[in-house]
């Protein structure tokens, strides 16, 4: 049986953190960004991990009573097997305990995965932002959720 924990991220998950941005984004977030991460007060990040091997990630900024998911990934692995769908339940509990009344995020529109995964958790898409990504360029879906 696996051990699966949810934890605070840590300096010393950074590097685990950087390998899965490598490959899970076109545009990977650097070792420096998630420093700058641990030191802004509105930020929030949690580990999810598998027998103490860190296996995902995700993070949002806390402004005001609303929170925005900057991101959430699981290494490729993992994926599939419904840790995603744990993490993201996992910040909705930080969130919740932080007295935020709604998240928001945006999605690749091509990544049907994700989407899905956020709407069986109750998030809606509520607009597209043009071209919002590069390397490919890309809409994006923005998808809301009160909590």
């Amino acid at each position: 049986m696996r051990k699966i924990k949810v934890e605070s991220m840590s300096q010393e998950d950074i590097q685990d953190i950087v390998d899965i941005e490598k490959t899970t984004f076109s545009i990977p977030w650097t070792y420096e960004s998630f420093i700058q991460e641990l030191a802004n007060p509105h930020a929030h990040y949690i580990v999810l991990k598998c027998d103490d091997h860190l296996i995902g990630y995700g993070g949002f900024w806390k402004i005001l009573d609303e929170g925005h998911i900057t991101n959430v990934a699981i290494t490729s692995a993992y994926r599939g097997l419904g840790y995603g769908t744990m993490l993201i339940k996992a910040l909705l509990q930080e969130a919740k305990k932080l007295k935020i009344h709604q998240l928001t995020l945006e999605v690749r529109e091509s990544n049907l995965r994700a989407i899905k995964a956020y709407e069986q958790l109750g998030f809606t898409i509520e607009g597209k932002r043009r071209r919002y990504y590069t390397k490919p360029i890309e809409d994006a879906m923005i998808m809301w959720l009160s909590l």
